[in-house]
């Protein structure tokens, strides 16, 4: 089949219709493969059949020599034009190193994942039938090679990523490995081919810059063209139904032209749980071609004043100041074909019903597509963005490099300018420590930092220059600008790693020791659900020590930490599946430690984004969405240490007593009632009181302190609440010592599922005798009112279905679980 390219239209995609196949060595013939745009070649691979599954077992590096080879994808395409008219030919994202050619002869090369490529065509575009040919080029060689070219080492993360050198490359960090992620480096286009029509002048990019000024927004935006021969042309621009326009001239080489828009009465845009997301559209043209956007109106700052204890770090939007609460995005699919639209929304939706308001897209992932932003937009979700660079050192002592780095954060910063979900662009991941554990960098600290400072100092430039309304953070963690010192472990400003119990293996209650500015990242692990584990184990290798559960982990010692945390809370299970259970609770408390009491040090505290919120294969990791999205036991708990009204407990080590909380961090103020418990193991329950008090929205506000002797030492304190006019209501509970400490009953659950007259699924649960984290079908596509929750003797739990989820894995069937003695 030949794509036809109309002459009626400015602008024709070329993404359907190719193949690829081997070029030089052939390991599988010279057999054309059909090759999916949007997509990449291990896809292309497995959907013919012709490798295994690059997830099932140990396969991975037996697929090594896809990207030790080199592709050669091509299409044939008809086209009815005037070849002698300028035609553009437009590729995004495409990975990474690559040669175009047009009929046979090269028309430009790419070199990094992150760029949009625009090559001028002329007189090689023929009327009729054409070839496009776009050979990739092996990454771990051209890695390689330019390791080689370089004058002196540059180092990177050996210890998470397989494959070495990915440092040079301008890729997704990520597909190297990492201590998450199975290491393929994929090759493949993940945006689009076009063929664009231009006359005068190319038209390039946008930036949308907007003033808010007492119930007006001035909409300013920056048009940049590329113009081959003087001309004056009409700029216009459409903004939700209106248009103005106006006369511009313009001369050979590259331009830029300004329109602005007065908008009286504007409907701002609001996170989750704030507000609307009222989204506007908007159409930029110029010499027959254009630019469209959806995109909203609101204000963001980033708070960083300082105060008694150091400066703060808060995000302000319209006016308001925003508790943010998340976990850090990686890339949705180490496959990245399967990162569709339909797949990232099912995720990012998942976040927003766990109450989250915000992820974080890590720099070692990739910038995503327009219709990943605009998700972000519509759902309410803040993005707090990474430019592309994590934990390695980079050779920005080459200006060539350089170069590259400054075209890919002025596009990205124009690319996105316009979606009101940008809330921070930040320079990088971890960079800064990273200094610090090399041999090389350690032994002559002085060239390493000022390779780093021509790094952060080129994508601050490149920011300043643009001007988005969106603010500016060096690193992350990051005590402040050109403040180096250890974002690890400073809790008095800036923004905080915390890892102190996950990788050196301290206590849950260690979180209680620091109270971070705003914590970025921090976390803990589980395996995933026996659902997940099926689909890449066969039955002898379902064991916690198995050669293929050691290979989907990726972090050294991570099976064993999960193990000995499960002895250290729990007592030791009987079996595997009762194990990866387990897990997921010691991961759940953990999260649920950290977050509350950082929640209840707000104001000090103004943000928790955990790692993780998705897997990119089916992995043990520090996730809560499992691989395929389904929900693992800490993003039920996760809607509950989330909800925007929470209560909570913490002991006090001062007076003994524990302390008894309220967080509200709605836009309004809420009266609330609040009722204390102490559920013993034997189902007794004794009233501790209740309590009625109003809780603002700037702080967290103490409802009673409870001796400990009050609670018992064979009771856990439960606590519910409802808001004054019954719109607001949660529970949660407080273990005073670990689960292993108690004398758990052994209790009878009775779960009976029925349809409701509106012919919703409805399950009812009742216990004979307490019983805790009890979770109903582990790891399913359907998503329960309720999971993983304290079941009381007397009080039956009704479940709803929420959501049906759509996935891959195959279905399992329901059961019960909860916690044993």
């Amino acid at each position: 089949m030949i794509t036809h390219v109309s002459a009626r239209s400015s602008e024709q995609s070329l993404n359907t219709d190719w193949t690829i196949r081997q070029s030089g060595n052939q390991r599988i013939h010279s057999q054309k493969i059909p090759f999916a745009i949007p997509g990449d070649l291990h896809s292309a691979l497995l959907e013919e059949g012709l490798i295994a599954d690059p997830y099932w077992r140990d396969n991975e590096a037996s697929l090594d020599w896809i990207h030790q080879g080199e592709w050669l994808a091509e299409t044939t395409f008809m086209f009815d034009g005037d070849p002698a008219e300028r035609h553009i030919l437009s590729l995004t994202h495409v990975d990474c190193h690559a040669i175009v050619m047009l009929n046979n002869v090269e028309i430009g090369r790419c070199e990094s994942q992150f760029l949009r490529y625009d090559f001028a065509l002329g007189a090689l575009l023929k009327r009729g039938q054409n070839q496009l040919s776009i050979r990739f080029l092996s990454n771990s060689r051209q890695a390689a090679a330019a390791k080689e070219a370089f004058p002196f080492a540059v180092p990177y993360i050996f210890w998470n990523c397989r494959l070495p050198h990915y440092n040079f490359l301008r890729k997704a960090q990520c597909h190297a490995g990492w201590d998450w992620n199975i290491a393929l480096s994929p090759v493949g286009i993940y945006g689009g081919i076009t063929l664009r029509r231009a006359n005068m002048l190319r038209l390039d990019d946008l930036i949308v810059r907007q003033r808010h000024e007492q119930e007006r927004v001035f909409l300013e935006l920056s048009v940049f063209y590329e113009a081959f021969e003087p001309a004056e042309l009409t700029l216009a621009a459409n903004f939700d139904g209106r248009v103005i326009s106006d006369l511009i001239e313009v001369w050979p080489g590259a331009g830029e032209a300004q329109l602005q828009f007065e908008v009286e009465a504007p409907k701002l845009w609001w996170p989750a749980g704030h507000g609307d997301q009222p989204l506007y559209d908007l159409s930029v043209m110029l010499d027959g071609q254009s630019l469209d956007r959806r995109i909203g109106l609101r204000a963001v700052e980033l708070v960083t004043d300082r105060d008694e204890v150091g400066s703060r770090f808060a995000f302000r939007i319209n006016g308001r100041e925003i508790f943010a609460r998340g976990a850090n995005w990686i890339p949705a699919d180490a496959l990245p074909q399967r990162a569709t639209p339909q797949a990232v929304r099912d995720l990012l939706t998942s976040a927003l019903e766990a109450n989250m308001n915000m992820i974080r897209i890590w720099g070692g992932g990739q910038y995503e597509e327009d219709w990943f932003y605009e998700l972000c937009s519509e759902l309410g979700l803040m993005v707090w963005h990474d430019f592309m660079f994590a934990c390695n050192l980079y050779p920005a002592a080459d200006p060539y490099w350089l170069d590259l780095v400054r075209q890919e954060a002025r596009q990205q910063l124009r690319r996105l300018s316009g979606h009101p979900c940008m809330t921070l662009w930040c320079g990088d991941n971890e960079l800064v420590g990273a200094i610090s554990w090399f041999d090389e960098s350690k032994k002559n600290r002085d060239r390493y930092l000022a390779m780093y400072e021509r790094l952060n100092f080129t994508l601050e430039s490149c920011w300043r220059e643009e001007n988005p309304d969106i603010p500016f953070w060096p690193s992350s963690p990051s005590v402040g600008p050109f403040n180096f010192g250890d974002g690890w472990h400073d809790d008095t400003a800036g923004d905080m790693h915390f890892w102190d119990v996950w990788h050196s293996a301290k206590d849950f209650e260690h979180y209680r020791s620091v109270r971070p500015r705003f914590c970025s990242e921090f976390g803990f692990q589980s395996f995933p659900s026996m659902r997940v584990i099926e689909s890449f184990a066969a039955p002898e290798d379902r064991n916690v020590s198995s050669p293929v559960m050691d290979v989907h982990q990726r972090n050294e010692g991570g099976n064993s930490r999960i193990v000995e945390t499960i002895a250290r809370y729990f007592r030791f299970p009987d079996n595997f599946r009762e194990m990866a259970y387990l897990s997921q609770i010691g991961q759940g408390l953990a999260m649920k430690t950290a977050i509350e009491f950082w929640r209840i040090n707000k104001p000090r505290t103004m943000g928790t984004l955990y790692w993780q919120l998705n897997d990119t294969w089916p992995v043990a990791s520090w996730s809560s969405l499992e691989y395929g999205g389904g929900w693992k036991l800490v993003h039920y708990m996760a809607r509950r240490f989330y909800a925007p009204v929470l209560v909570a407990a913490e002991p006090d080590p001062k007076s003994g007593e524990v302390t008894i909380w309220a967080i509200n961090d709605g836009p309004e103020p809420v009266a609330l009632t609040v009722m204390c418990e102490a559920v013993s193991m034997s189902g007794t329950i004794v009233p501790l009181g209740s309590f009625s008090l109003e809780v603002p929205t700037d702080r967290a506000v103490q409802v009673t302190a409870i001796p400990r002797g009050n609670i018992g030492e064979d009771a856990i304190l439960y606590l519910s609440w409802q808001s004054e006019d019954g719109a607001i209501a949660g529970e949660n509970d407080y273990w005073p010592k670990r689960p292993k400490d108690y004398v758990l009953p052994r209790s009878s659950i009775m779960a009976k599922e029925t349809t409701n007259p509106a012919g919703d699924t409805e399950i009812m649960l009742q216990t004979d005798k307490p019983a805790f984290f009890v979770t109903y079908h582990h790891g399913g596509d359907r998503l329960y009112s309720d999971n993983c929750f304290t079941l009381i003797p007397g009080r039956p739990k009704l479940l709803t279905i929420e959501r049906q989820r759509r996935s891959h894995l195959p279905p399992i069937e329901a059961e019960v679980d909860s916690l044993k003695g």
